[in-house]
């Protein structure tokens, strides 16, 4: 079974061949394909590849499924006995992509 670490939105993600996964929003078109090239290790056959900080010569190639926003979360502000409240709501763009292959030459 192969996988890689990647990194994308500030956060890294552990993926594989096959997988579905919400990322930060990116630029491209439903049905398009986007590559990652910030790759931090990669397991392929259980040969372990870490990079220093990146694996060099690596990629991983995804399929953008879908555009949207997550759930709302509040965010609420209060400082007692003192009739402070405050209350927003913030909804979070994300990026759905399936996981094609990861290409180790590049």
């Amino acid at each position: 079974m192969s996988y890689a670490v990647i990194r994308t939105g500030g956060k890294q993600y552990r993926v594989s061949p096959g997988e579905l996964l919400r990322v930060e929003s990116l630029p491209g078109e439903v049905g398009g394909e986007i590559a990652f090239s910030e790759v931090l290790l990669t397991s392929i056959d259980g040969a372990v590849q870490v990079g220093t900080p990146l694996v060099t010569g690596v990629s991983v190639v995804a399929k953008i499924i879908q555009h949207g926003k997550e759930k709302k979360i509040l965010v609420f502000k209060k400082k007692r006995r003192k009739n402070y409240r405050r209350r927003r709501g913030h909804r979070q763009h994300f990026t759905a992509v399936q996981i094609k292959n990861i290409n180790v030459g590049g």
